[in-house]
């Protein structure tokens, strides 16, 4: 992934651990609403400040996978980590397309407002369905864009879709957690 400035501004940051984004949708929302089993090992894509990465690694025994390119972002998990004495996340500073970690290792991977920024999304969305293991999960939030004052890159909940389905996901679930935001449950077909 390619971020214009390497190193996230401060209002990102905030942003991300904003109580107002808790409220509209807490971690441990999503977390409920998906088929996370406790022993699950989970790679969460671009992990940012651990938004997911925490609150997940404390309900699994498995393995959470923290992946982002941005150093400073994983020095906050590790710190947190460490805070809540969590020893089953591991630490992944690397961009998806050179994701090392083995195929068909990965129970789920939860993509939480990143994949709009990768162009093409097919080759990427095949990495990761890769990396999971047979009937493995890619839970992805989203936000649809709203109109034509919404910048940046968005993609809508039909056009995921469609990416999903050509890269070998079948989707199970669709939710709506706040109405701006969506979230796919998509499973790896055969």
């Amino acid at each position: 992934m390619h971020h214009p400035h390497g190193k996230y501004s401060k209002e990102k940051v905030s942003y991300l651990e904003s109580p107002e984004r808790r409220k509209e949708f807490s971690p441990e929302q999503l977390l409920n609403m998906i088929p996370l089993k406790e022993t699950d090992s989970i790679l969460d894509f671009g992990a940012g400040t651990g938004y997911f990465s925490i609150p997940a690694a404390k309900r699994t025994t498995g393995k959470v996978y923290a992946l982002d390119i941005d150093a400073a972002m994983l020095e906050i998990i590790k710190e947190k980590s460490l805070q809540e004495q969590l020893t089953n996340i591991v630490l992944v500073q690397e961009s998806m397309e050179e994701l090392s970690l083995l195929d068909g290792t990965i129970d789920m991977i939860i993509a939480s407002l990143v994949l709009h920024e990768i162009q093409p999304l097919g080759p990427l969305l095949q990495q990761m369905r890769n990396v999971l293991k047979k009937e493995g999960y890619l839970i992805c939030l989203e936000l649809e864009p709203k109109g034509s004052a919404d910048k940046g890159p968005r993609i809508t909940l039909e056009g995921m879709e469609r990416e999903m389905k050509g890269s070998g996901f079948q989707v199970t679930e669709k939710y709506f957690p706040s109405e701006s935001l969506y979230m796919l449950v998509a499973q790896k077909t055969d």
